[in-house]
């Protein structure tokens, strides 16, 4: 193999997507156009930034977002490797370091012989083999070269971000630590709301001036990360019993559950910087300043980083995208990435991570490999080429597996089966395929 394969975009997926075809043995040129080019959700020069959420959720098997890490974690991903290389303190889910996991990941592809970097923007689609893994927020100019190929009808929604705050700028009296019914060490801090507390916050909160977003339509948010002023605005209990939950939570210096509270969780590892977890925000950055200083705690939070929201784009990838994330038409052009219309981090890795390896394999004059209802790595890649009609972005979830023809009632019992079919199914792809 002497053609090198082009991956566009080093994000998530594209990372994963180089990694899969270099550790085969297939030279890769990785372009990424930072940091002579920024999108707008986007500041630092390394790869695989965080842009959102410095959490990969949840990394337990009765959780299928956990399922999908370990399934990766067997197909040996960069992601996860870097995942596991910085995570921080968060109960039952995998949070990380956010800078610690961009710099690991971006040593690991700078140092390996197989692969090219080429910082220079895109602007249209490459000749195949190549791999498109632009991301949600891909420039102009390239957006429209993939415009123009069959079937890549684009769509849009919109997506927020949550503002973080200094460790040293909380009050430290109002607030507690601990995660919720015990899991883990106190991970989290708790900032605690009487009821009378929660109400002024929620009428501060709906009443706030929004940051005005171009083309913004509220039917186009991805429910995954709604905005908590949308949230609000759906009644005055949502929040109490969404991302305010007091449940599993007991506060000491009363020995009894608050109305709600406002989780913060660690944002690095050295414990200076939290992020409000669940308060994807619009509000322009003033108002963020004034209705979440109202918070327990944050009466005097310095915001390292406020909350934006911004539009995401996305493929109509039903009609455009084939097996492992193929273009139909030219199955050594893939797509990976939120474009595909897979929703969240550890996902958007998947789809690179399936594209990449059975690229390398049909180059290699191999089988692509067939992952099967079975797993999650290969439910999210039928998912996006599944007509359905109303075509939406989507997380990793256990409907997506084919379900057991015996109902199974317990639901945490069912999952952990569902998780066991599936490790056992992939193993099998593994050694039939040489993954």
């Amino acid at each position: 193999m002497t053609e090198r394969v082009k991956v566009v975009g080093a994000g998530l997926a594209g990372c994963e997507a180089a990694w899969q075809l270099a550790k085969r043995g297939i030279f890769v040129t990785l372009y990424e156009m930072k940091p002579a080019c920024f999108s707008p959700a986007h500041h630092s020069s390394g790869f695989a930034e965080l842009v959102c959420s410095n959490s990969l959720k949840a990394d337990y098997l009765s959780n299928a977002s956990g399922l999908l890490k370990a399934e990766m974690r067997m197909l040996d991903s960069l992601i996860m490797r870097a995942a596991d290389a910085s995570r921080l303190p968060a109960g039952g889910a995998l949070a990380v370091d956010r800078d610690v996991f961009s710099e690991y990941i971006t040593n690991a592809l700078e140092n390996e012989k197989g692969i090219e970097i080429c910082r220079e923007r895109v602007d249209e689609v490459p000749s195949s083999p190549a791999v498109i893994a632009t991301g949600p927020l891909t420039h102009e100019a390239l957006a429209a070269s993939i415009s123009a190929l069959p079937g890549c009808r684009q769509l849009h929604f919109f997506d927020a971000e949550a503002p973080i705050v200094t460790l040293e700028s909380l009050n430290q009296e109002r607030i507690f630590a601990a995660s919720r019914y015990g899991k883990g060490d106190d991970d989290y801090l708790n900032c605690p709301m009487t009821q009378e507390e929660y109400d002024a916050f929620y009428d501060a909160l709906i009443s706030a001036e929004t940051a005005e977003v171009h083309e913004f339509d509220a039917k186009q948010i991805f429910e995954g990360c709604i905005a908590v002023e949308i949230l609000a605005s759906r009644g005055r209990q949502t929040l109490a019993f969404g991302p305010m939950k007091p449940v599993g939570l007991i506060d000491p210096r009363t020995g009894k559950r608050p109305y709600a509270v406002v989780q913060l969780r660690r944002d690095n590892m050295s414990g200076t910087l939290y992020n409000l977890v669940g308060f994807q925000t619009r509000l322009k950055f003033g108002e963020q300043k004034r209705v979440f200083s109202m918070i327990p705690g944050l009466e005097n939070a310095e915001f390292a980083r406020y909350g934006v929201m911004h539009r995401n784009t996305y493929l109509n990838s039903p009609d455009a995208l084939g097996k492992n994330f193929a273009l139909k038409g030219d199955p050594l052009l893939r797509f990976a990435g939120q474009m595909t219309g897979v929703e969240g981090y550890v996902e958007s890795a998947a789809s690179g991570l399936v594209a990449g390896a059975s690229l390398a394999l049909r180059l290699l004059g191999k089988d692509e490999p067939d992952f099967g209802g079975d797993t999650l790595l290969g439910a999210l890649s039928t998912y996006v080429m599944t007509p359905t009609g109303d075509f939406q972005p989507m997380n990793a979830n256990f409907g997506l597996l084919k379900p057991f023809e015996k109902k199974i009632r317990n639901k945490k019992e069912r999952y952990e089966l569902l998780s066991q079919r599936s490790l056992t199914a992939l193993k099998d792809v593994i050694q039939l395929n040489g993954l």
